[in-house]
């Protein structure tokens, strides 16, 4: 089975533990049977691998987000990297011409294309499955999922199938409704639509040589910042006559607030909170080491990170992006390929930062033109070369770097370090990589 995640921007809704480069889909949240936490998409990839441990697994996602991919999911996991924000459709034509020319994905495969973010159980995956042999069959050239609705909810689309049958063509489309216009839809039998569908990539690949003047992956990748900007639906889904809809009644929400977010989460707390007995439907999310009280409290979120402190009524918390894209700060907490970083002080000439590194990975060999940089190792053990001079380093070495000097690190078991950095000019900008010789 082909399977396409969509994984999106920066999911500001779910802030301060969301931001520009750390989407909600990263969050780690959910708890696993050996009491460690998974993200979004951890768990996802994991259900996917658990119903067929064969399936070839490509996010389409935007080049922010390819170092906390590697980071959680290790380097095998397919990704096509998008140059920039096209929306969906020219995001799966790169897809599925990176499974083509770049994975040798057979044209006659059927490819399943869903959200990274929905939290769902195994049932889900086995429709995935299903929807899959449905596409084999070619009764259609597109065969989407319609999920049966729970109430007349006014975020999504809605698909009306011409029968009741599990699988039947589809009548029409209806846009994202008022509340009052989306019952009159579900009496209609209308189903939700979630962005779920597959295809044969055949089928796709025409589709997107049809629209798109491009060759091969390359060139539709050179040329992607000029295409236009335009959804699957209204680029393909609404325009096609060969369609099917599959009926699937499982479990599927959506993750996009911290509402419908703590409605999954088995743990009214994670991290360092406590709550007196006088606190209803209350969650805390802490990422700080200071304790968070929360007392007397109901139907309320308090989330800490870094980045800002949010307490919020959960209803309430829906609407928090306006708020949120007023704030600008400094990047406090990111995951890299190669481990994760935490801003701990920013003065106007210097800035801390404690840096994780995993066993077995480094940093880029890189210079700074305009600071000085000072690690003190904490923990672990690994290896720095400055400007082609290599040693040895273990908990308590200091590493000094003056600015132009060529530097990078090695971890050789998890390796945790001090950066203090020191300039009159500290940006993300301020970076040159080189080859290690």
């Amino acid at each position: 089975m082909n399977i396409v995640l969509l994984s999106g921007g920066s999911g500001k809704r779910l802030w301060p533990l969301s931001n520009d480069v750390r989407s909600k889909q990263f969050i780690k949240i959910f708890k696993k049977e050996d009491g460690d936490y998974e993200s979004m998409v951890q768990r996802v990839y994991r259900q996917i691998k658990n119903t067929d441990p064969d399936a070839r697994v490509t996010i389409a996602t935007s080049k922010t987000q390819v170092s906390a991919i590697h980071n959680q999911l290790g380097e095998d996991v397919g990704i096509s990297v998008e140059p920039c924000r096209r929306d969906t459709f020219p995001a799966i034509a790169l897809a599925s011409a990176y499974l083509k020319d770049v994975q040798g994905v057979d044209e006659n495969e059927s490819v399943v294309v869903c959200p990274v973010d929905p939290y769902v159980e195994k049932d889900y995956f086995d429709a995935l499955h299903q929807l899959s042999l449905q596409a084999d069959k070619g009764e259609a050239n597109l065969v989407l999922m319609g999920i049966e609705p729970t109430y007349p909810s006014e975020k999504f689309g809605y698909i009306v199938p011409e029968s009741k049958d599990n699988v039947s063509k589809v009548s029409s489309f209806k846009e994202k409704p008022d509340a009052l216009l989306a019952a009159q839809y579900i009496e209609r039998g209308a189903l939700w639509n979630g962005g779920v569908f597959a295809y044969k990539l055949k089928y796709l690949m025409d589709k997107a040589h049809e629209l798109i003047d491009f060759t091969d992956y390359q060139d539709l990748f050179n040329k992607y910042e000029t295409l236009e900007k335009i959804s699957f639906d209204y680029a393909v889904v609404e325009k096609e006559d060969k369609i099917q809809v599959m009926r699937f009644a499982g479990q599927w929400k959506d993750m996009g607030t911290w509402n419908t977010l703590t409605e999954a989460m088995e743990e009214k707390c994670i991290g360092n909170g406590i709550m007196n007995d006088k606190c209803e439907n209350v969650h805390i999310l802490n990422e700080l080491d200071v304790p968070v009280l929360a007392m007397g409290l109901h139907d309320v979120i308090i989330s800490a990170s870094a980045d800002g402190i949010l307490v919020s009524d959960k209803e309430q918390s829906s609407y928090i992006k306006p708020y949120v894209d007023d704030i600008v700060t400094q990047i406090m907490y990111a995951e890299k390929s190669w481990g994760s970083f935490r801003v701990l002080d920013v003065e106007p000439r210097s800035m801390t930062i404690k840096v994780t590194l995993n066993p077995g990975h480094s940093m880029n060999y890189h210079s700074h033109k305009n600071r000085d940089e000072v690690w003190v190792v904490l923990s672990g053990t690994g290896r720095t070369v400055v400007d082609g001079m290599e040693q040895q380093v273990k908990a308590g070495d200091v590493v000094t770097m003056q600015a132009g000097c060529r530097h990078t690190v090695f971890a050789d078991s998890e390796l945790k370090m001090m950066e203090i950095q020191l300039g009159d000019d500290i940006t993300v900008h301020d970076k040159e990589k080189f080859a290690l010789e």
